[in-house]
């Protein structure tokens, strides 16, 4: 039943309205208009009620069938329940807690933004010393690695692997070889075939 539900929630509790109050829109009927926006105040409130009351009812036999009776006594244009229910409870309600809900939504909106730039600059904060961190730690690491690659190694990592070594530059051998450091002029870097 759940999903019989869900399915006629969708169709004739938001797409059949949806249309309905599009037309009203777009034929700028005043009375159309109020009909339907009356009807989505009810239906965000039942919404909102029904995220509860599924937790607490929905073992109760004839739930989701209620449910839907509902839906359709809201729709329907015999008993007009959105108008009734907005006329009866909503906008009497809505009229005399109105000063306090604009106070505390005011309230909430600004609290909300000055907790959002407080955590917002605390955690720059914190990333910003991560950051230092990791790299103080990781630059006596790196330059290490450095230091160990020979030249021929470097210029494997770029991809140039033919490329030949400018002339000033010496080639340090690995560290296990006891080779004498060798500098190459420019005339041997085009008549060799680029091998120490």
């Amino acid at each position: 039943f759940f999903f019989l539900f869900f399915f006629c929630r969708l169709i004739f509790g938001t797409l059949y309205p949806a249309y309905y109050s599009y037309k009203a829109v777009k034929s700028k009927d005043i009375k159309e208009y109020v009909k339907w926006m009356m009807y989505w105040i009810i239906f965000a409130l039942f919404t909102t009620a029904e995220t509860f009351t599924d937790i607490f009812l929905c073992w109760f036999p004839f739930y989701y069938e209620l449910k839907i009776a509902f839906v359709a006594w809201l729709l329907s244009p015999y008993t007009k329940g959105s108008s009734l229910l907005y006329r009866k409870f909503v906008h009497p309600t809505l009229s005399s807690k109105e000063k306090e809900i604009d106070d505390c939504l005011v309230q909430a909106k600004d609290r909300s933004y000055d907790a959002l730039v407080h955590f917002g600059k605390r955690g720059l904060n914190v990333a910003a010393t991560a950051a230092v961190m990791a790299a103080s730690k990781g630059q006596g690491a790196l330059s290490e690695r450095l230091r160990s690659f020979s030249m021929q190694d470097l210029s494997t990592i770029r991809g140039d692997s033919s490329s030949t070594v400018p002339p000033s530059v010496t080639v340090r051998t690995s560290s296990k070889q006891s080779q004498p450091k060798t500098s190459r002029s420019a005339s041997e870097g085009t008549g060799s075939s680029g091998k120490c």
